[in-house]
């Protein structure tokens, strides 16, 4: 079981996305060899305009960032113009980019994958994700049938993110 976080985003777009989160997870430790950890950024689909609306604004925000929604996957470490940053440090994750802030708590074994990898695999979902409320946690089945619909992941952006920790 893991807990979704809520993330701040700019004002310019927060009332047509509502309220954006964010929520970890990594790969079964007995599947073998382990995969690059994950971190779903999603709208609840509150935004004032509806779910609709949001999902409009989520496509336009990731456009504007250099993202395209059910696009190729992008390695940000190749690709500076993706303003994408994210932090891991002392069981915390921190992800910044523009409209979009985020900090979460992460448990030890994703943090060491993380940092094993040097990069998480990150996901933007268009589609709004509105019974996955922050604080509240989420099931594995919950999340399996949300990160794994096939609908979500094809509109979504995807990006490895480099990993990167405070220096010294």
């Amino acid at each position: 079981m893991t807990s979704s976080h809520s993330a701040s985003i700019s004002a310019r777009h927060a009332s047509r996305l509502g309220t954006l989160s964010v929520i970890t997870w990594t790969s079964d430790p007995s599947e073998g060899e382990r995969n690059a950890p994950y971190l779903l950024a999603y709208s609840l689909g509150d935004g004032k305009d509806g779910a609709e609306a949001g999902e409009e604004t989520m496509r336009t925000v990731l456009a504007e960032i250099g993202l395209i929604p059910g696009g190729d996957l992008v390695d940000v470490s190749k690709n500076p113009n993706v303003p994408i940053t994210l932090l891991v440090e002392a069981g915390r994750a921190v992800l910044t980019m523009p409209y979009l802030n985020a900090q979460c708590p992460v448990p030890p074994e994703w943090e060491r994958d993380a940092r094993a990898h040097g990069q998480v695999y990150f996901i933007v979902a268009t589609r709004p994700w509105a019974e996955a409320t922050p604080g509240k946690p989420v099931t594995e089945e919950q999340l399996r049938a949300f990160a794994g619909d096939q609908a979500m992941l094809t509109s979504a952006a995807h990006c490895l993110v480099p990993v990167r920790r405070l220096r010294g």
